[in-house]
């Protein structure tokens, strides 16, 4: 029976194929939803968890498990065990220095200087580890429609690059996803802010109200008074994940979602707060003992107790750290809320730096937002709801799930886009100035930062050599005034000038940033007509041609890949049934004719020679088939004294453990 707060079934005047999935693909969980004529809902697995953790471990024999079971075994397969690969998305290695040191898995250069992952000597990119991510929840996804679903809505954070956008998009496609929009993760959770939580009116059209389902821990209702419902009202959505933070304004006008500013910090959320805590251990170690602790398996083991010991200080005022070093050697302490808040104070007020200069974007006084909403799981450290309250001067509204928000309003935004809900309108800006480099290495830039989008700017550009007759332009992203202190997005040529003196030619740059936020740019040189255009396709990330390439290898090897799997769930299983069997035969065994039990012992003999010796799948299923049915007998007697167990009861000396 599926929980109370689970999945409701598609409502009847509703299309299959109309469904546009919202997926908020995140640092530490990924979650994936949609919305009726009900409201907005996260698909959840069968004990009422939405979330799924964005973790993967592979296996030497190809086999990889994502979500709790890879998260639950880290420290068992330190290397080959991925997280918060989100950090890594659209960025150079050069971009990752500091991010190194707390990486167990493996991380070297690719080519264009783009970020490759090691795995068991393959080297995967960010884009392809997140791909699974999202074939994950797409196959939730499916599993809960009962058919295939290629359509969704992404959420990025707001301060994410065209870079990183693009990488998004990438993965998307690997994963078999036609992605519709991309949006901001601030501007998402705002959209399901300001249609969930509204009371519904009579008739068609009216705003839908978020199921109780969704609600925060899956209890209470829609508030009495909406805090949303005002017109012309201003919202802050403070948003802080476990890789990334944003926060953004926005204006909400009857059902037109308008984004005013936004600003953010794309390496800041709460694997940092987990690293004070590693690194304080760290040097308190190699101060007490002598030597660091710094091998794969620590570093994931680090990873998980700092995250843990964090959560526990989000409830009680102190937490027991304890790491048994071997040889005799003990690390133990105690760690209170307060030295905890010290670790972390200029992390959160880098934050409320970021609220600020959002403020300033938009020309607001604190005073003027009216709500406050939070967003991402490490916006629960009380420490940072105490900052966000004293800075804006009232009380955050925690009311939506922190963690399902941004899943529910990318759900919206796809029943928008889909048409079946036209009561809405989201404005979204771009959030870093674009431009190209000038003479001298100055930024000239042509759109500036929060400009809604879509939007385009041209501006006009000229030769400074005589007889040139190629243009080079870098396209650049960022605030700074000299290009060398902006990101360089890519390069490219304007050949076929005619030679003119310098000064002569007209090179108009025009740059268009799409409803995604991705940016196209042309250049035309007007006098001749000479004309080249790109979508920007960052200088170390994946290019059209590899996407294609990749793309076209999942369905060239699908059939030879789902072979291999096939095979390697059929060893997986011969052990298990072997195993489970010689448990079977030492605790039932004897109440078997000696015949039977020899027969069992040959069957499992021959069946684990079997997988050594075959790579035929259908052999060996039916090898299995043949075991299964051998087996009826003990399984039998098995399943007989159980029951007899269960029928007798239990002493009140015995003790269950769960």
């Amino acid at each position: 029976m599926k929980p109370a707060c689970g999945p409701a079934p598609l409502a009847k005047n509703m299309s299959e194929n109309d469904v546009i999935l919202g997926i908020d693909l995140g640092t530490t969980f990924s979650l994936v939803a949609y919305a009726d004529e009900a409201g907005p809902r996260v698909i959840r697995d069968d004990s009422g968890d939405g979330r799924v953790p964005s973790v993967l471990s592979f296996a030497p024999d190809g086999r990889v498990t994502i979500g709790w079971e890879a998260r639950r075994h880290a420290v068992e397969n330190p290397e080959h065990t991925v997280y918060s690969v989100k950090r890594l998305m659209g960025l150079g290695i050069a971009d990752l220095q500091k991010e190194m040191p707390f990486l167990a898995f493996r991380v070297v250069p690719g080519q264009r200087d783009t970020v490759k992952i090691d795995i068991n000597g393959e080297l995967l990119t960010p884009q392809e580890i997140s791909a699974l991510i999202l074939r994950e929840l797409r196959n939730r996804a499916e599993r809960h429609f009962g058919r295939q679903m290629n359509k969704a809505v992404i959420t990025v954070p707001a301060y994410f690059d065209d870079s990183q956008r693009q990488a998004t998009r990438d993965a998307g496609v690997l994963a078999g996803l036609e992605v519709v929009r991309i949006v901001n993760e601030p501007t998402a959770a705002a959209l399901a802010y300001g249609i969930g939580i509204r009371r519904p009116a009579a008739g068609k059209g009216a705003p839908m109200s978020l199921p109780v389902g969704d609600k925060s821990k899956c209890t209470g209702g829609a508030p009495a008074a909406s805090p949303g419902a005002a017109d012309g009202e201003v919202i802050a959505v403070y948003d802080l994940g476990g890789g990334t933070f944003d926060v953004s304004l926005l204006r909400l006008t009857g059902d037109l979602f308008e984004v005013l500013s936004t600003h953010g910090d794309t390496h800041l959320g709460g694997d940092d707060f987990d690293r004070c805590i590693i690194s304080m251990v760290r040097r308190e170690v190699s101060q007490q003992f002598g030597f660091n602790i710094d091998s794969p398996a620590t570093r994931q083991a680090l990873r998980t107790f700092s995250e843990e010991v964090k959560i526990r200080l989000g409830e009680q005022d102190r937490a027991t750290i304890e790491l048994d070093l071997g040889e005799g050697r003990r690390y133990a302490r105690t760690i209170s809320r307060g030295e905890f808040e010290a670790m972390i104070g200029g992390l959160v007020d880098r934050t409320i730096a970021s609220c600020r200069q959002a403020l300033a974007d938009a020309k607001l006084p604190p005073e003027a937002v009216a709500q406050v909403v939070l967003v991402g799981g490490s916006s629960r450290v009380p420490l940072v709801r105490r900052r966000v309250e004293a800075f804006f001067g009232r009380k955050p509204y925690m009311a939506l799930n922190p963690d399902e928000v941004v899943a529910l309003g990318a759900a919206v935004q796809g029943q928008i886009l889909s048409g079946r809900r036209t009561d809405a309108l989201l404005l979204d800006v771009t959030p870093l100035s674009l431009g190209i480099e000038t003479l001298g290495g100055a930024m000239g830039k042509l759109i500036l930062r929060n400009t809604r989008i879509p939007c385009q700017a041209s501006e006009m550009f000229t030769t400074f050599v005589d007889g040139q007759t190629s243009v080079k332009i870098n396209v650049l992203q960022g605030e700074r005034e000299l290009a060398a202190d902006c990101r360089s997005l890519a390069t490219f040529d304007l050949r076929g000038i005619p030679p003119m003196p310098a000064g002569i030619p007209k090179i108009e740059v025009q740059f268009l940033i799409d409803a995604n936020g991705i940016l196209n740019v042309s250049a035309r040189e007007l006098r001749s007509g000479v004309e080249t255009s790109i979508q920007v396709i960052p200088s170390h990330g994946l290019t059209r041609d590899e996407v294609k390439r990749i793309e076209e290898e999942s369905i060239r090897f699908a059939r030879q890949d789902m072979t291999a799997h096939r095979l390697i769930d059929l060893r997986n299983q011969v052990e298990f049934d072997t195993h489970k069997t010689e448990q079977a035969l030492a605790l039932h065994g004897h109440r078997l004719s000696p015949e039977q039990r020899t027969a069992l012992e040959e069957g499992i003999r021959v069946l684990r020679d079997l997988v050594k010796k075959t790579d035929d799948a259908d052999k060996l299923h039916r090898a299995l088939d043949e075991f299964g049915k051998a087996t009826l007998d003990l399984a039998n007697l098995a399943i007989t004294e159980a029951l007899r167990g269960e029928g007798g009861g239990r002493t009140g000396k015995e003790k269950v453990r769960t």
